[in-house]
Formats: structure tokens, C-alpha cells, sequence
């Protein structure tokens, strides 16, 4: 008996796709849908006290950006589940000529964005790895491609906290390890592959360690253009413990193409 005609299946598959995507790289890309609410975003000052314990060689001025908790209200929204990957901007890259290295818009960008693309293509071996070397205006014009947007540091908390408001890390509290991130003291040195530990309670991962994630936010509303920052979340595949809780929070200038920043999109 032949089998029935799959060209319905294949078409399905197009509809899903966001607007300007045309490839399979970004079939294989999940997002989670969260039902948002109302929620604390930062810390106590109970909660530093308990960290005075956790770090104690860490003075407490490492806490201060995060110490205002306040209560805020969050729209339902959906996120990628994992970090944007070199192979899925590469798409975004080959749609919109200008954002090639050393193209029209990014000419006026850090001259490391995509320095780890030789000859302006990815190493292959690093199709899955979390796209690095990305400022925040590229950041921002590939969510925007992809019908999405970065998200707020509130959204990304809440959602990088797993539906545990009292979480600190995205598994059951406690100090860090590398079997549950990458970051300094994993020993890699760099990124690695997206997914590569264990997702938190939402099914999101990397939300702690691989790359600090560009926010929508700046950092201070009084910055010049010259000098804007926009705050990062998350820690990296260089940093300490204490920057891989939920609420921790640095900044990072605008233009500056790092390998240890890169980002991923919410949805409305």
C-alpha cells in the first residue's frame, strides 16, 4: 500500500514559521509560553544576609544593583527555550546584507562583531553553540526580525527562575557545580553547545552560565548614547558563582561585541 501524500504536513510547517525565516535551522528552534503575573523581581536585604554565607569573600556592594525588590506585573509572553545559536543568526545574517560583518548598519558597530566568523561564516562546529560577538543593536534587530524583541530584565527573571519565585538558582538552591552550568569553574574556557545541562522548571535552558543575555534595558536612563549600557543577565562560561543566581545583575555598553554576551528573543 503506498503512503499518503505529506505535502499538508510540509505545509503546516511553513505557517509556523516566523516571517523571513527559510530554513530548517530554525525548525529545530522551541520556545515555551508563559502566563506571566505578578511577581517580585530582585532581592531582600534578608536575601543578602543569606549570601553573606554563601560568598562569604564577596563584599556587599556586589549586591547593591539588585537589592531594590519591587513588585511588578508581567503580560504572558513566550521565550526561546534555548540561546540564540550561530547557526540561526547566520539566517538573519544571510536575509539582511547590511548586518554582515563589515556590512552597512554594522560598520558602525564594535569591530569584533562576528570576529569569530572566519570569512563571515560560522565555524560548523559551532552551528549550535550560542551566537557570541553580538552587540545589543544587532541583538535587538534580530529578535525584531523574527517578530520578537529582547526581553525586559523583569521577564527574564521571572521566566529564568522557573516558576519559583524564591529561587535563586534555576535548580534546587544551593552552590553551583559544573555538572549544572558552564561557567569559570566548568574549565571549558568557552561557550558550549545550547542544552547541554539540564533545563530549569519552565523547560528553559542556560538561563544560569554559556553567555551573559542582553536585556531590553538600560542600564541608566541617564547614560549618553555615547556611553549606553544595557543591563546583561545570567553569568558566562568565564564567571563566578555568584553571577549565575536569578537576580544578579551587570550592564554592558551597547556596542561592545564580546564572546562571553549573546541573547535570546520573547514573544508577545
Amino acid at each position: 500500500m503506498s503512503r499518503p501524500p505529506r505535502t499538508p504536513l510540509l505545509v503546516l510547517v511553513l505557517l509556523v514559521l516566523p516571517a523571513g525565516c527559510r530554513s530548517s535551522a530554525d525548525t529545530s528552534r522551541s520556545m515555551v509560553s508563559l502566563p506571566g503575573g505578578t511577581v517580585r523581581i530582585g532581592n531582600s536585604a534578608e536575601a543578602l544576609r543569606r549570601f553573606r554565607l554563601m560568598f562569604p569573600a564577596l563584599s556587599d556592594r556586589v549586591f547593591e544593583a539588585e537589592l531594590s525588590q519591587r513588585t511588578v506585573t508581567i503580560a504572558p509572553f513566550t521565550i526561546d527555550r534555548h540561546e540564540v545559536t550561530n547557526e540561526a543568526f547566520s539566517l538573519f545574517v544571510a536575509a539582511n546584507p547590511a548586518w554582515r560583518r563589515h556590512g552597512g548598519t554594522s560598520a558602525t558597530l564594535s569591530n569584533a562583531y562576528l570576529q569569530h566568523w572566519p570569512d563571515g561564516a560560522y565555524p560548523a562546529a559551532l552551528a549550535r553553540h550560542p551566537v557570541v560577538n553580538v552587540p545589543w543593536p544587532a541583538a535587538d534587530a534580530y529578535c525584531r526580525w523574527r517578530n520578537g524583541r529582547l526581553p525586559t530584565e523583569a521577564e527574564w527573571e521571572y521566566a529564568a527562575r522557573g516558576g519559583l519565585p524564591d529561587r535563586h538558582f534555576p535548580w534546587e538552591d544551593g552552590p553551583p557545580d559544573p555538572s549544572r552550568a558552564n561557567y569559570g569553574a566548568s574549565g571549558f574556557g568557552t561557550t558550549v553547545r545550547t542544552g547541554s545541562y539540564p533545563p530549569n522548571g519552565y523547560g528553559i535552558y542556560d538561563v544560569s552560565g554559556n553567555v551573559w543575555e542582553w536585556t531590553a534595558d538600560r542600564w541608566s536612563p541617564e547614560t549618553s548614547s555615547a556611553t549606553e549600557r544595557y543591563v546583561i543577565r545570567g553569568g558566562s562560561w568565564g564567571g563566578a558563582p555568584v553571577n549565575l543566581r536569578a537576580a544578579y545583575r551587570d550592564s554592558h555598553r551597547a556596542t561592545d561585541a564580546r564572546d562571553f554576551v549573546g541573547f535570546r528573543c520573547v514573544y508577545d
